[in-house]
Order: C-alpha cells, then sequence, then structure tokens
C-alpha cells in the first residue's frame, strides 16, 4: 500500500453533493478519514482513494466522475509544487519538476515524458500513472490526465496543440464525452495513459516566472523529500533558507509563501518554538560563512555574495560580531575562539 495526499480528492465532496450522493458515506465505507475530503494534507492509502472513486460512480451512475472532479481543481492544490511549476523558465523545466516531486503528493504517482508510442514526428508523449504493473484505476486515472491536461491548458493561456489522449482501458463513458473535455481525439486499449502533445510545447516559455522564488521553493521540496515528521516550523524554514543562499535572499515574506503560511503566522510559530526568522538567518549565515572562508579559497567579495549579503564589507562586520575575528583570521585559522565555531 502507498500513500496519497488528501489534496487529490478536492472537489469529491461537491461533485457528489452535485450528484446525490453522500460523500462522508462513501468515505466510511472504504476507510477514508472524513477530514480527508476537507483538508489537503491528510495521507490516506491510495488503494482507498481508488476504490473511493469507482464506488462513487458506480453507485452515482456517473462513468466520468473523475473528469468531473478534475474540472475543480486546479494548480494550487499542489501546494510548493505549484509555485515551482509556475516560475518555471519552460514547460520542459515545469514538467522535470513535477516528474522529479510529484512522489510527495502520492508515492506510486509519475508523469514522465517519452517518444511518441505512435512513432509520429515533432511528437513527445506525457505518460501518467500509478506503479507500473498495476491495473490503472479507471477513475483515478481519469482524474490524473484530467487535472495535468488543464494544468497545461492553465499554464500556456490556451489549447497547447494536444494531438491525442491514449487511455488503457475502454471507459463506461462515452468517448464524446472524453473527447469534449479533452478536446481532442482519444484512444484506447494503450500501454499506458498519455497526453499526445507537441515537442515544441516544451520549448513554451512562461510568462512572469520568478527564478528566486523558484530556487527557493525547490530548496523547501527538497527539505520536504528528507525531512523527518517534526510538525515544527524552524527546521524547515532553516533548510529553505540555507539551500537558497547564494541564489537569492531569503526574507520573511518569501519563505512564509513557500510554506503555505501567512508572514505573520509564520512568524508566530518561530517565536512559540523560540526563535525568530532572523536568528535562523544569521545562523544559516554563520555556518555558511565558516564553511567558505575555512574551506575555500574564495574571494570575500564571492563569499559575501553566497551569504546574501550586500558587500564585502558587511561580511567583515558578520565575522566579528560572530567571532570577534575578520574574514582574513578566520581563513588562516589564527581563531582563538574556535570552540564558538
Amino acid at each position: 500500500m502507498a500513500l496519497i495526499r488528501s489534496a487529490g480528492l478536492r472537489g469529491f465532496r461537491s461533485t457528489v453533493a452535485e450528484l446525490g450522493g453522500d460523500a462522508d458515506r462513501y468515505a466510511a465505507a472504504l476507510d477514508v478519514p472524513a477530514a480527508a475530503l476537507d483538508t489537503d494534507d491528510l495521507l490516506v492509502s491510495d488503494w482507498s482513494v481508488a476504490a473511493l472513486l469507482e464506488r462513487a460512480a458506480t453507485d452515482l451512475h456517473c462513468s466520468d466522475l473523475g473528469l468531473r472532479i478534475a474540472r475543480r481543481q486546479d494548480l494550487g492544490m499542489l501546494g510548493p509544487l505549484a509555485l515551482v511549476i509556475q516560475n518555471s523558465p519552460t514547460i520542459a523545466d515545469a514538467l522535470a519538476c513535477t516528474s522529479r516531486y510529484l512522489f510527495v503528493h502520492g508515492e506510486s504517482l509519475s508523469v514522465s515524458l517519452e517518444e511518441d508510442p505512435l512513432g509520429a514526428r515533432g511528437v513527445s508523449a506525457l505518460r501518467y500513472g500509478s506503479t507500473e504493473g498495476l491495473p490503472a484505476p479507471v477513475q483515478g486515472t481519469d482524474l490524473g490526465l484530467g487535472f495535468i491536461h488543464r494544468a497545461i491548458v492553465s499554464l500556456t493561456g490556451g489549447p497547447y496543440g494536444l494531438r491525442s489522449v491514449e487511455l488503457p482501458y475502454v471507459p463506461a463513458a462515452s468517448l464524446e464525452v472524453y473527447e469534449a473535455y479533452f478536446g481532442a481525439p482519444v484512444n484506447t486499449g494503450g500501454a499506458a495513459a498519455r497526453l499526445r502533445l507537441p515537442t515544441s510545447l516544451l520549448r513554451t516559455s512562461l510568462d512572469g516566472a520568478d527564478p528566486h522564488l523558484r530556487q527557493l521553493v525547490l530548496a523547501f521540496m527538497l527539505q520536504q523529500a528528507t525531512n523527518s515528521e517534526s510538525d515544527d516550523v524552524a527546521p524547515r524554514v532553516r533548510s529553505t533558507v540555507t539551500c537558497s543562499l547564494g541564489t537569492t535572499v531569503p526574507d520573511v515574506s518569501s519563505v512564509a509563501h513557500v510554506l503555505a503560511l501567512h508572514p505573520r503566522t509564520l512568524q508566530r510559530r518561530l517565536a512559540a518554538e523560540g526563535t525568530s526568522f532572523g536568528s535562523i538567518l544569521d545562523e544559516c549565515r554563520r555556518s555558511a560563512a565558516r564553511r567558505y572562508l575555512a574551506g575555500t579559497d574564495l574571494p570575500f567579495g564571492q563569499v559575501a555574495s553566497l551569504l546574501g549579503l550586500s558587500e564585502q564589507s558587511a561580511l567583515t562586520r558578520c565575522c566579528r560580531r560572530w567571532w570577534g575575528l575578520t574574514p582574513t583570521a578566520v581563513r588562516r585559522g589564527r581563531a582563538t575562539k574556535e570552540a564558538a565555531f
């Protein structure tokens, strides 16, 4: 059994209610916590989610349930990953990050670019699926593929030249329903669920991309992939700041954005944990400064830049405050306060 974040169920409750069903009843029958229908961050069994969708689709005689739910979802459900995608320089970069970090939302989910299975020139295939070798759940696959399609439309601002949709099953809903949703021909019985799209689309630049914010969020995603299960916010702030130094100057607003918190909320939580954003930033700079000064021959001006300091004189002031020494003394190993390191 693999786990998936409950964000994937966003829209389930409202869609089922619209069809006259009771979402809580279905959740209880399939051992899905009712809270998972109303929040994005619970971890639930991917098998239970797939079974939940199938049960509701059958009981409500709604064979296109997955597509209906996908219409109610947007990139925001991916949290920090959505920020990475939206601030990627190109569609190819956005897809690469999605492929790398989608497991944060579902251990068994994957997105990958492949050669066109039909061998058409200038066409690539975006493959979506769960663990290889397992049968594709119809409603769950419809939901995932439908969401990806809508996300690409959102990123590109309209139709993106989708050539066809390849499904690994024959759905109960008519193909006309699928073709109306995707705006492209739909073929069934393939080896996997795929969107066949123009290779040139991958080079499309995304307007308004912020490379500094993207780098900050990527640092957070890396931390998310390796972090413990602690709910403390300070370690997440510390890891994000550490990874982002040298690429952008982190501030409380941008880090709060990455953590999906209001800046004042972030500051309150840090205060409750006995620290502050300023203290964490200073700690991260101090640790990085020691590493660069004692372990490299980088010019002091470059070290200052890597620490997010405005100029070399700022590095000198920091070193005197941290250790009572100049950067030169730290580098030469004349530290009489080595224990303070």
